[in-house]
């Protein structure tokens, strides 16, 4: 019955920022994670970038130094900002909340990075 509900993706040009939200449909108890997931065409889905609980960070390495994750707990929110973009970032980003039983996704949001 939870979903996520993302916004912020669209159409930006190579060096581009764009900052994609996340918001659960309705509060979540007891959230292990939160992230963000991938996937472009004719790929697998992967993780870009992952935040726990206690707030540690993982980001997978083909965005560290350029996109950074953070989030609201209390607001089971999740947001990421993405900076110097470049075309490979181009796909479908997926946002997760994982919790010790369930997982929750939402319908994904379009980002594009060409000129």
């Amino acid at each position: 019955q939870v979903q996520m509900v993302e916004s912020g993706g669209g159409l930006v040009q190579p060096e581009g920022s764009l900052r994609l939200s996340c918001a659960a449909s309705r509060s979540i108890f007891s959230i292990d994670t939160m992230g963000w997931y991938r996937q472009a065409p004719g790929k697998q889905r992967e993780l870009v970038a992952v935040i726990t609980r206690g707030g540690s960070t993982t980001y997978a390495d083909s965005v560290k130094g350029r996109f950074t994750i953070s989030s609201d707990n209390a607001k089971n929110t999740v947001n990421l900002q993405m900076n110097s973009l470049k075309p490979e970032d181009t796909a479908v980003y997926y946002c997760n909340a994982k919790s010790l039983t369930r997982d929750f996704w939402g319908q994904g949001t379009q980002v594009t990075v060409s000129s």
